[in-house]
């Protein structure tokens, strides 16, 4: 309802280009040309020989940046997986013939709800007139130029989306399931089964009875290269001087604040006079005070208590108007605060329950009451909701059409303004638990009010605790001197030592990140650790953005290839190959007993007893997740007992108690196949795309322009 309430009256039409406007540039003619402009002529990217040319991958990546307030980097891969996309669908489109018309673009446009609720293109009879539409665009051409741009760009946009809807169409016309696909599906989620088991742990086979060695862990790489295949990397190790302000420096800030409270008397070299400097609690111009003393200027907006400062709001409410309290820490700053006015119960919390009607603003397509129907069926709501000990939570659930049924009907707090007109008059003078209806343009509404509060006015001096000016050369010359030491020491982590300074090293740092574990947006850090002159222990000083420095070495180079022994996949490939030498041992030394029961008494281990196994869910209770360990169960007739089972947590024995077989609704695995929900086109397109992206040819040069 917040939502619905703050509509303004806009183009739909200039909405609907420019938010497409972005895709459109994407998809069209981005390939094959070079640029004329005299830069780089190398592509960026060839994806199954057709070329991204740089100087156009730029331009998007410059308008992403502006268009979303991305990163740089954020802003490369974005272009980046959207063109890779585009491409392998287009080059899909191209091989099968698939193209695109008129008819085709005015079933999407058809289909938009802006589009077809905007009164500039519907007709007499109020439907949308795709004639309407063109004379519109034809308009376009001769009196905007620029608009007619954008059109056409979006046009290329409406015509790569059919393509790709009849491509899609294509493929689910050929994705239902076989009666035999729908009989095994249907049994592989319904049916389930009654087991007893014994857990083995691996850990019953001491560490010292069996041996892993590099030329294993290498052989099983070997044989699943495409598994653990990686990408060139490279090892940091970085220290930061942070750029904190000393007890000096906030004593000095504090000092500063508070000596803005009150007039004072200050000789003037100019006059040779003195001079009476008002202070904030004397002030008449409030705002112009702020804007001259505060790193934030004043802001005439009325807030709730749950705005300020949690530590100090019940303070700042309780002061009265010209009361000035502070200096006080907020977050990062100190401020000193005066109260300048109060609004009382002027923050409304509410609940609703919207009973809508065909015609309604933002009416859902399938609500077909009359407006005579909503108001009786708001009424029987209403007189529901006033019943004694009535769940008003979920009379919502139940009832309203508003997109906060789900919450049970609440709204969070709102102010004036916020909301329909006639909704918020009706919370304002109403008392909280009252409940009450009202009409507005989005139907009926079933309000109860939940809670009020208070809104204050309160002028900010704000100073940012950040360091002196001397505090800060101390850090910029302690971080120069770790640089300069490390670097003669050839020592990085007894410097540090020295220094008493922490090391946090950073494994795998790839060619096209910029976010480090606890170093965001240094790009330039990765730049420089992949550049081909910067050496395995190098060492350089990077500032950061939020104020400080750090100091990071190159600690090691790993080429682009298939993992090795010395790799952390390679710990990981240690692991499973000391579980899986442990499983042989505990088969050979317990695989002779075969009863369940006298393999656990004699071994003093649990029987356990699992319900309802299925294997859409494979776990164990207790256990864990073990898909091989339930499919072998699975396999078993009832009442016989397996032998033993290596899974991801240890070894098991199995007995089959039972096995429930679940039976078809209606008796029709046909009928069961064509119940399933079909895939959407999204889904059915990221799948897609996936598999494209999978088999196509790549090279990605993203790393020598970024």
């Amino acid at each position: 309802m917040a939502v619905l309430g703050k509509i303004r009256q806009k183009s739909i039409f200039l909405i609907l280009v420019i938010g497409m406007a972005l895709f459109a540039f994407v998809i069209s003619g981005v390939f094959g040309s070079n640029s004329s402009n005299g830069g780089p002529s190398d592509p960026i990217g060839v994806i199954n020989d057709d070329e991204i040319n740089v100087n156009t991958f730029r331009q998007l990546v410059e308008q992403t940046e502006r268009s979303y307030n991305y990163s740089t980097l954020q802003s490369v891969n974005l272009v980046w997986n959207q063109l890779v996309q585009n491409t392998v669908f287009t080059q899909q489109f191209d091989q099968l013939g698939i193209d695109a018309g008129k008819e085709q673009i005015e079933q999407i446009l058809s289909s938009d709800d802006a589009l077809v609720n905007n009164p500039n293109f519907q007709n007499e009879a109020g439907f949308f007139d795709f004639g309407l539409f063109t004379d519109y665009i034809a308009q376009l051409k001769d009196g905007n130029p620029v608009a007619y741009e954008n059109w056409k760009m979006q046009e290329q946009s409406l015509i790569g989306m059919a393509k790709q809807n009849i491509y899609f169409d294509l493929i689910k016309a050929s994705e239902g399931l076989t009666e035999a696909e729908a009989k095994r599906k249907f049994h592989l989620e319904n049916d389930n089964i009654n087991i007893q088991y014994i857990q083995i742990p691996f850990d019953v086979i001491d560490d010292s009875l069996v041996n892993v060695t590099d030329a294993n862990i290498n052989a099983y790489i070997k044989d699943r290269k495409t598994q653990y295949k990686k990408e060139a990397s490279r090892n940091l190790q970085y220290v930061i001087f942070e750029e904190d302000p000393t007890e000096d420096d906030i004593a000095a800030i504090r000092y500063r604040l508070e000596s803005l409270k009150e007039d004072q008397i200050a000789y003037n070299d100019v006059s040779k006079l003195t001079d009476t400097i008002i202070g904030f609690k004397n002030t008449k111009s409030i705002a112009d005070f702020v804007d001259e003393y505060s790193e934030i200027g004043f802001d005439s907006i009325y807030k709730p208590k749950g705005a300020f400062n949690n530590s100090y709001a019940d303070i700042l409410f309780e002061l009265t108007p010209g009361d000035v309290f502070g200096p006080y820490r907020d977050g990062k700053s100190f401020k000193i605060s005066r109260f300048i006015d109060k609004k009382e119960d002027a923050s409304i919390r509410a609940s609703h329950i919207l009973i809508s009607y065909a015609g309604a603003t933002r009416a859902a397509e399938q609500i077909t009451r009359t407006k005579e129907e909503a108001q009786a069926e708001a009424n029987r709501v209403l007189r529901a909701a006033r019943q004694k000990n009535a769940d008003f939570a979920s009379l919502a659930r139940q009832n309203s059409d508003g997109p906060t049924a789900g919450n049970g009907g609440d709204l969070g707090f709102f102010q004036e303004g916020e909301m329909a007109t006639e909704f918020f008059n009706f919370c304002d003078q109403a008392r909280v638990d009252q409940i009450g209806l009202v009409e507005t343009e989005f139907g009926f509404h079933v309000i109860k009010v939940t809670d009020k509060d208070d809104l204050a006015l309160i002028a900010d001096v704000t100073a940012p605790a950040v360091p002196s000016d001397k505090t800060a050369n101390e850090i910029f010359r302690a971080a120069t001197q770790f640089e300069i030491d490390a670097l003669e020491n050839k020592d990085f982590l007894a410097t540090a030592e020295q220094n008493n300074l922490e090391v946090r090293p950073v494994k795998q740092v790839t060619a096209l990140e910029e976010n480090l574990p606890g170093l965001a947006r240094q790009r330039n850090i990765v730049t420089w650790a992949f550049d081909e002159e910067t050496a395995i222990g190098s060492v350089r000083r990077f500032s950061l953005s939020s104020g400080g420095y750090v100091v990071v070495q190159l600690t090691a180079k790993i080429k682009e290839g298939v993992a090795t022994a010395s790799d952390e996949e390679g710990a990981a490939v240690r692991k499973i190959l000391i579980a899986n030498q442990k499983a042989a041992l505990i088969k050979k030394q317990f695989g002779s007993v075969a009863d369940i029961d006298a393999l656990a008494e004699a071994n003093e281990w649990t029987v356990e007893t699992a319900s309802a196994l299925n294997q859409k869910n494979p776990t164990l209770p207790g256990a864990g997740y073990e898909p091989f360990v339930v499919g072998v169960a699975f396999g078993l007739n009832e009442g016989v007992t397996s032998d033993l089972i290596q899974g991801t947590k240890g070894v098991y024995k199995v007995k089959l108690l039972k096995k429930n077989t679940a039976t078809v609704p209606g008796g029709s695995y046909a009928d069961y196949a064509a119940s399933i929900t079909p895939p959407t086109n999204a889904e059915i397109g990221q799948n897609i795309a996936d598999a494209l992206r999978e088999v196509a040819q790549i090279e990605d040069n993203r790393s020598l322009y970024y």
